[in-house]
């Protein structure tokens, strides 16, 4: 649901045009590969099965950087496979990402602020003006409130519905998952 989110964000600020905002927009592409990171590392972070296989196999596209990938995936991986102390450094970086982000959404607002937001049509947009509160709290609050009950719902009535059984297996960086097929999509990856 947040990455649809940011990308409907995104979509609509090429739509818009809001690209031409140079600042704005490099902090907003800083902010979504930031965010993209910090999820990619909170994936692997179950300690089983899955966090070897996905850590092994993600991190391992680096190595198709010339000259440099192969030195690349064994800095990241902190020696020749994946190990716990890749998964620990995985953790703090999913840690400490969060306040990186926070950072990032100040900083992109301060910019937005000063050059305002895209207007196409050209009009003067202060008669749509209304106030924040109480219109947009109502609105925002109504939104937070029913999505808080359906993620409580879901974690209270069926906690394991989303999980994947195999982080639950004993984790063996030698072994994949029985399950995991090579995409299509993901085939210039295994060339």
């Amino acid at each position: 649901m947040f990455f649809m989110c940011l990308f409907l964000h995104v979509g609509r600020g090429i739509y818009y045009g809001s690209y031409l905002y140079k600042e704005t927009w490099n902090i907003g592409v800083i902010l979504l590969l930031t965010v993209m990171a910090t999820a990619f590392v909170g994936y692997v972070l179950p300690w089983g099965q899955m966090s070897f296989w996905g850590a092994t196999v993600i991190t391992n596209l680096l190595s198709a950087i010339p000259y440099i990938g192969t030195t690349l995936v064994e800095w990241i991986w902190g020696g020749f496979s994946v190990d716990k102390a890749t998964l620990t450094r995985f953790f703090a970086f999913h840690f400490i990402l969060p306040f990186i982000i926070t950072a990032l959404v100040l900083v992109h607002l301060l910019f937005l602020h000063e050059t305002g937001s895209n207007n196409p049509s050209g009009i003067n947009p202060d008669s749509d003006k209304i106030p924040f509160h109480p219109y947009y709290t109502i609105k925002d609050a109504l939104g937070l409130m029913l999505m808080f009950l359906i993620l409580l719902t879901l974690a209270l009535f069926s906690p394991d519905l989303l999980g994947d059984p195999d982080n639950f297996s004993p984790a063996n960086p030698l072994n994949t998952p029985p399950h995991i097929k090579p995409e299509w999509y993901f085939l210039f990856a295994y060339a």
